[in-house]
């Protein structure tokens, strides 16, 4: 009997465990997650009340090219009705609430721009061109800052492009490329956001509760409180094979021993780790002491190890890789009233809200509602995040990282422009709680090959990585299908399966994609 131990609860280790159930018939009482936190999920972490506030990091957008997670998801049952899939559920809500964005972005003075003409110089459509097919050995760790002009970083296209997967311009230019290959098929609806799917639900509802329902009620053990401090190997030769994991407990150091035919699954590094949230009344602060098991557990391992990558070119520059979110609950339906009068779409259809001029490049998520399954009626939740937390606000003159909940309210409502009374109703009527995320857009960060490990390292034998910092070649990171496309290839490689994840989507071979994008870049 063999024993499978993963590292970490977020998505890809509780896809990992789900594709070992399923598709290589592993016992679920084989099968151990070790968890540091209290909870599972990850970056998937949804929780609150109506009365305290509901909180989350993230959020996510899913489209019908995300093969791997829809595949996985397939087989998993929706949450609010086990009689039809996950998949299923998300495709009916994407049905139900299809986007069609009337204002994407917003300028200084409130008024709604053009977001369908794209702004591009005949010098940007080059370089743009250039970059998506020069190879990316000829990128090393160039930033995006190094392929453009600054009139590219005003266009329109860059505006709705780095709004919408949390791209900033110092961001490594491969990760831009394959962005750019991977979801060509967008460019034509950049502004609209046609055929961007979101789930039912927050996805920690929506996915990660009914996922765990399933794996926990086929025995798959979850360990929390439990933080993984280093593997062994085994010494004398060229194979790299764990033969234990050291880890700490509320009781003390506890040592797994890891025999022959037990395999070993880590997830390496955490967007969001040392992740801290604020409140009306306190800001969140930033973290940067770098105390998370996740990233010590993947310093530890690259120490001498070339194979295992550099976790240093991701986390070594948390002034360019963190960015604030904030999750607000109000009780009072005018909130929603305002935006749908102003934006042209009721909750939930109308994809997201830039205010493209402002200080901390602040972008709002309107959700379908209710966003929580226990969210009583007359209460809405939305989302918003800023990607320049160090600059002083238009409104509120003091950087995003420092301001509460209160004074980031105060910002948004200045640019949203309502009329005074108004805007006091909704203030009283809400409770905007931030979190700031000192690794968030960490994945992003200019790298070189090799910084990344794969997925299989060289020689192993019983050890996976999986994540966001595992690489897979033409995939793109900060996506759950990355993630979940990791987990499947460890899982099919280690077991020796005759099997293969699903095809990365590439529309680069459609013609009418292409036709597409070149009118696109001409608008």
């Amino acid at each position: 009997m063999s024993n499978y131990t993963f590292v970490g609860s977020g998505i890809a280790s509780l896809a990992g465990a789900a594709i070992l159930l399923r598709d290589a018939d592993v016992a679920g009482k084989d099968i151990t997650i070790l968890e540091e936190s209290r909870q599972s999920g990850g970056a998937f972490d949804a929780h609150g009340t109506a009365q305290d506030g509901y909180f989350m990091s993230g959020s996510r957008m899913f489209e019908a090219m995300y093969q791997c997670t829809f595949a996985l998801f397939a087989g998993i049952p929706s949450a609010t009705d086990p009689a039809i899939s996950v998949t299923e559920e998300t495709n009916r809500a994407a049905k139900s609430w299809p986007w069609d964005n009337k204002v994407r972005l917003v300028n200084l003075d409130g008024s709604v721009r053009d977001a369908h003409a794209m702004g591009f110089s005949e010098h940007d459509r080059i370089n743009l061109v250039t970059l998506i097919g020069e190879p990316e050995s000829l990128l090393g760790d160039k930033r995006i800052t190094d392929c453009f002009t600054p009139h590219f970083f005003e266009t329109n296209f860059w505006m709705e492009w780095c709004t919408l997967f949390a791209f900033e311009p110092w961001h490594s230019a491969i990760e831009f490329r394959r962005y750019l290959r991977r979801f060509v098929h967008h460019f034509s609806t950049i502004d609209v956001q046609h055929d961007i799917y979101r789930t039912v639900y927050n996805q920690y509802d929506s996915m990660i509760v009914p996922l765990m329902t399933w794996l926990k009620d086929r025995g798959v053990q979850f360990r929390h409180g439990v933080r993984v401090e280093d593997l062994g190997f085994a010494a004398g030769s060229d194979a790299v094979t764990v033969t234990s994991i050291s880890t700490m407990t509320a009781d003390g150091p506890v040592a797994i021993p890891v025999a022959p035919g037990d395999l070993v699954f880590v997830t390496n590094g955490s967007m969001t780790a040392d992740k801290a949230f604020g409140s009306m009344t306190k800001a969140p602060g930033l973290d940067a002491t770098n105390h998370s098991g996740a990233w010590n557990l993947w310093e530890k391992l690259a120490q001498g190890r070339p194979a295992f990558g550099n976790p240093a070119a991701f986390n070594g520059n948390v002034e360019q890789s963190s960015w604030i979110s904030f999750t607000v609950t109000v009780k009072d339906p005018l909130f929603l009233e305002l935006m749908e009068r102003f934006s042209g779409s009721a909750a939930g259809t109308g994809g997201l809200i830039t205010f493209k001029q402002s200080a901390w490049l602040l972008t709002l998520s309107i959700y379908h509602q209710p966003f929580f399954p226990d969210q009583p009626e007359g209460v809405a939740v939305w989302w918003g995040y800023g990607l320049f937390h160090d600059r002083p606000g238009d409104h509120v003159k003091k950087p995003l990282v420092e301001c509460t909940g209160a004074e980031i309210l105060e910002e948004v409502l200045g640019h949203l422009r309502f009329s005074a009374p108004d805007t006091a109703a909704v203030l009283a009527a809400s409770n905007c709680i931030p979190c700031a995320m000192p690794y968030i857009t960490s994945q992003f960060m200019p790298r070189k090959a090799g910084d990344r490990p794969l997925v299989m390292p060289t020689g192993s034998t019983n050890l996976a990585f999986l994540g966001q910092f595992a690489e897979q070649p033409e995939d793109v990171v900060f996506t759950v299908e990355y993630s979940i496309r990791s987990a499947m290839t460890a899982v099919y490689t280690l077991l020796k399966l005759d099997m293969a994840p699903p095809p990365i989507y590439k529309g680069l071979h459609s013609p009418q994609v292409i036709i597409d994008a070149i009118r696109t870049l001409h608008r």
